[in-house]
């Protein structure tokens, strides 16, 4: 068995972290958040869990790019109202990958996401010791997590420090 490293991991369920900080009124600045993540908690590794979609093969390129190690899940189509929506259901390969796949690879892990679905990886994190933070990406994570909120970092309260800025840009460059 491996000796866990110094280094922390961070498992992200990037629906509910983009969806959450959408709902907010803003974008999050995924190169910020890496770097914020290195810096602030020591991670090495940040894995991003994200549903696989043709035609955003530079996102996942840029995400990678970013420093993000993607883990992808088939997704699937399906109406709600008339509209087609597409869902990437994460959770089982966050929970596998932090509870079992990467477990003795690291020192402590970060969850990112505010989904009552992780209150059992939560929970067996806690017992075992290997749970730094529970970042959610606002006030709104369910309420079986707000037993943990000794441990819960909300990111919407970082927007001035990892939010998207938008430039604009005016007028005829010069040569």
């Amino acid at each position: 068995m491996k000796k866990p490293s110094k280094y922390n991991y961070a498992f992200i369920d990037s629906q509910n972290l983009n969806l959450g900080i959408k709902s907010q009124g803003w974008t999050l600045d995924f190169r910020k958040f890496r770097l914020y993540l290195k810096n602030k908690y020591n991670v090495q590794t940040a894995y991003l869990f994200i549903g696989m979609m043709a035609g955003n093969e530079s996102m996942y390129d840029k995400l990678q790019g970013m420093g993000y190690r993607l883990i992808f899940k088939p997704t699937t189509e399906y109406k709600v109202d008339g509209a087609v929506k597409v869902k990437g259901n994460v959770d089982a390969e966050l929970v596998l990958y932090a509870a079992g796949k990467v477990f003795n690879e690291y020192e402590k892990a970060i969850i990112v996401s505010g989904d009552g679905d992780f209150h059992c990886l939560v929970e067996y994190l806690l017992e075992e010791e290997k749970l730094l933070k529970l970042l959610t990406p606002n006030k709104h994570y369910s309420g079986l997590l707000r037993k943990f909120n000794d441990q819960i970092v909300r990111i919407d309260l970082l927007k001035h420090s990892l939010e998207l800025k938008k430039t604009k840009i005016r007028g005829r460059s010069k040569p």
